[in-house]
């Protein structure tokens, strides 16, 4: 075991250089050799050290499940920032380590060079694998004060509503312009003293109208529809204490640091994984049998298929990414694709990008299930294909739910745009989420929105118990 770990660092040491000679920018990046359990939980919690919380262990045995059947090996886990935390599986081959190694230098490179990284980095911090440590800190402090019925009441809402921010505003925003703080309203002055009877009799000139004072406009809240409901569940839950209003930032600054991985997911593989093909080909120092170990699991990593050539009906980013960056590389050039993973994400990427004829080359179609079991091809066409790929991704992957109105009475009123993003609700887990949300807000809560015939639907949740 010493002996390979020694082999591996020096064959990472030679392939950084190398990836450095090649134009590679990257910050420094820590590597680290984990157990196979471990790897599991970093890649189900999202993070090395997060908030506890029951929906993680769902998560986990679905996981183990996966892996069991075969359908899921998790290589390594890559955390970008400065410097960015990778840790790979011991159980990997010397020969997977050292592409894993390749692999994640490509995504420390597309990191620090993409512009959405960058910004959302600049917001949400450089360090969050340490960040998100201190966080759980606070909340383990929390479980102990505050008891885990509580604790776990806040989470319970907060991390069911952790794709609902609102990407194009920043991390750290200020409250409504002329609105009122969370809570009840401040104290009416004292009534002034009467008027002595003298005064009283020329207090208004005769021929004089009493001027009348026009009633001041209750300003509405929101001001407009508000997407980011972790933001404003934090700044204007009624009864929401100090530790609550944390965990709901908690989770909304750990949102903000995985949009960009989400948004760049097809991108962001297939960069790494072009970079890593490169990389193990141009390193002639690798003994020749590692190298085909090595390319042997790329070909594994980017295959288009299921298992033994079936016909896969999901998508594979790595595949999809890694042809389109070849393709572009070799008709315009690497500075143009350098150009590209700057200025891109999925969305202009696949639109900009994936044309006719490569996807006719990589057999790509956009199929349909029927109820009774039958999948039919639906369609060859280009757009429909970029619009299929796309689809999932919009709004986070989340319906698009705003929050309406506040009312006087303290209920919240919530409406979800479903033409805007073509997706129903599934009602039973609506009306679960809308529980949670009422427990923490204690006030009534109701969802406008539709069923999948388009009939309009209202959820409702009366006033909840406290959390």
């Amino acid at each position: 075991m010493k002996d390979e770990a020694a082999t591996l660092a020096s064959y990472a040491a030679r392939i950084e250089a190398l990836a450095l000679a090649l134009g590679l920018d990257f910050h420094r990046v820590d590597f680290e050799l984990v157990p196979n359990h471990f790897m599991a939980e970093i890649a189900i919690y999202g993070l090395p050290v997060r908030m506890r919380h029951w929906s993680f262990g769902v998560r986990y045995i679905h996981q183990l499940v996966q892996q069991k059947m075969g359908n899921s090996h998790i290589f390594e886990v890559m955390f970008p920032g400065d410097p960015c935390h990778a840790y790979m599986a011991q159980s990997n081959s010397v020969a997977e380590n050292t592409l894993v190694t390749a692999h994640v230098l490509g995504h420390a490179d597309f990191a620090r060079r993409n512009q959405l990284f960058t910004r959302f980095s600049t917001m949400a911090g450089t360090h969050i694998v340490e960040e998100s440590a201190a966080r759980a800190h606070r909340i383990e402090l929390a479980l102990q004060h505050h008891g885990a019925d509580r604790v776990e009441a806040i989470l319970d809402a907060a991390l069911a509503l952790e794709q609902h921010v609102d990407v194009n505003l920043p991390l750290h925003r200020a409250r409504y312009a002329g609105q009122a703080s969370a809570g009840p309203p401040p104290p009416s002055a004292p009534p002034a003293t009467p008027p002595a009877p003298f005064s009283q009799r020329y207090q208004r000139l005769p021929g004089e109208h009493a001027v009348v004072t026009p009633p001041t406009a209750r300003l509405l809240l929101p001001p407009q529809p508000e997407h980011d409901l972790l933001w404003f569940i934090a700044q204007y839950g009624p009864e929401l204490e100090d530790w609550e209003r944390d965990i709901f930032l908690a989770v909304r600054v750990e949102s903000f640091y995985f949009y960009p991985v989400y948004a760049c997911q097809i991108m962001n593989e297939g960069w790494a994984s072009y970079w890593h093909a490169r990389l193990l080909r141009e390193a002639h120092f690798l003994p020749p049998s590692l190298y085909l170990s090595a390319i042997k699991s790329h070909s594994d990593v980017v295959r288009p298929y299921a298992g033994e050539r079936q016909l896969a009906l999901s998508l594979n980013p790595y595949h999809l990414g890694f042809c389109m960056w070849e393709d572009i590389i070799e008709r315009q050039g690497l500075e143009k694709a350098r150009q590209i993973c700057r200025d891109d994400d999925d969305f202009s990427f696949i639109r900009n990008y994936l044309d006719a004829e490569l996807a006719d080359k990589l057999g790509l179609f956009v199929h349909e299930s029927h109820r009774d079991g039958e999948t039919r091809l639906a369609s060859r066409d280009i757009h429909a294909i970029r619009e299929a790929i796309l689809a999932p991704k919009y709004n986070y992957g989340a319906p698009c739910i705003a929050v309406s109105l506040l009312n006087d009475d303290g209920s919240l009123v919530l409406r979800h745009d479903h033409q805007r993003d073509g997706r129903g609700l599934d009602l039973e887990q609506a009306e679960r989420v809308l529980a949670y949300v009422a427990r923490v807000w204690r006030r009534p809560v109701t969802l406008h929105t539709a069923d999948f015939r388009g009939t309009a639907r209202v959820l409702g949740s009366a006033r909840a118990t406290p959390a």
